[in-house]
């Protein structure tokens, strides 16, 4: 009876990552600079996968402009309350905000590693099943599966910010990290969250475990595929087509393996791997997949060359 007196927080304070004073103004134009080449970036490839006649309608291009969309999401969630925390003053994040960013994380959090599973799996189908890609890989059940992993991903979202946020929460309010993340937040909570833990290392560890696993199983039957292919431009352009999703998918999921599938997740390391999935990996994305990718670099000239077919007109 003596809690009923005590008042539920309605607001958070997010420390940030720690930084000396002296690089604040580093840091936030830094930060800017990465938000606005990752909105940039991810929205030149997006335009190009919808405008380009040859590449819309393919599968691989309809996942790599979904990703983009993610990438735009998760950067536009996180990214600019990180650079609030290097301007002068307290920012405090309100608790429905708190609620939303952390459901809107996960939600795009998991989509991505639905998306990435299938997009190991189109590379599957491409390279061990050429003849029979354009059946087993149509753009209709592509689509189907994007949809999937929309869903599944909001699912998953809903779950974690449903069991994060029924818990009390009357004070302290100052969150130990850059953005309202389930072991940050939880940390706080006026209850056991013993079962919230349980819940979150199983929930999390399953959706990763098992994307991670069958993408492992993928790449291992492309490798073997490849290992076949007589010649080496023949080996060299199979290697480079799956080179560009193996490099992103490390640089995704051993940061989230690290900060979410250990027994203890509140050292200081936590908020420098979250750098990656929520500011690094969205900003390269789009480098890695036109830097890489020939078809993407060709439907960028043809959209500059068309662009200046018609103004010369």
């Amino acid at each position: 009876m003596q809690r009923a007196n005590y008042t539920l927080l309605t607001e958070f304070i997010l420390t940030g990552v720690p930084h000396p004073p002296r690089l604040r103004t580093f840091l936030l134009v830094f930060f800017l600079l990465i938000y606005i080449l990752t909105q940039l970036g991810n929205l030149l490839i997006l335009i190009t996968v919808c405008t380009d006649t040859q590449l819309r309608a393919r599968p691989m291009y309809i996942f790599l402009g979904t990703l983009s969309i993610i990438d735009m999401g998760i950067s536009s969630i996180i990214v600019p309350r990180l650079m609030m925390n290097f301007t002068p003053g307290i920012k405090p994040i309100s608790f429905g905000s708190c609620v939303a960013q952390l459901y809107f994380y996960h939600f795009l959090g998991s989509t991505v590693c639905y998306l990435y599973t299938t997009m190991a799996y189109d590379r599957y189908l491409a390279i061990c099943q050429p003849l029979r890609y354009p059946v087993l890989m149509s753009a209709k059940l592509s689509t189907l599966l994007v949809a999937g992993a929309w869903v599944a991903g909001s699912i998953h979202g809903a779950i974690q910010a449903i069991l994060t946020f029924h818990l009390p929460y009357y004070g302290p309010n100052q969150v130990d990290y850059f953005f309202c993340d389930i072991p940050a937040v939880l940390k706080l909570a006026c209850a056991d969250t013993t079962v919230n833990e349980l819940v979150t290392f199983v929930d999390i560890g399953v959706v990763v475990a098992s994307c991670f696993s069958l993408i492992l199983l993928s790449y291992i039957f492309i490798i073997r595929a490849i290992l076949r292919i007589r010649t080496a431009d023949g080996r060299q352009r199979a290697f480079s087509t799956c080179g560009a999703h193996m490099t992103i998918v490390t640089v995704y999921y051993v940061p989230c393996a690290f900060i979410y599938l250990r027994p203890d997740s509140h050292s200081l390391l936590d908020g420098a791997a979250a750098l990656f999935p929520t500011a690094i990996n969205p900003f390269l994305n789009p480098l890695i997949y036109t830097l890489r990718n020939q078809e993407v670099k060709l439907a960028l000239r043809r959209m500059i060359g068309g662009q200046r077919a018609k103004s010369e007109a």
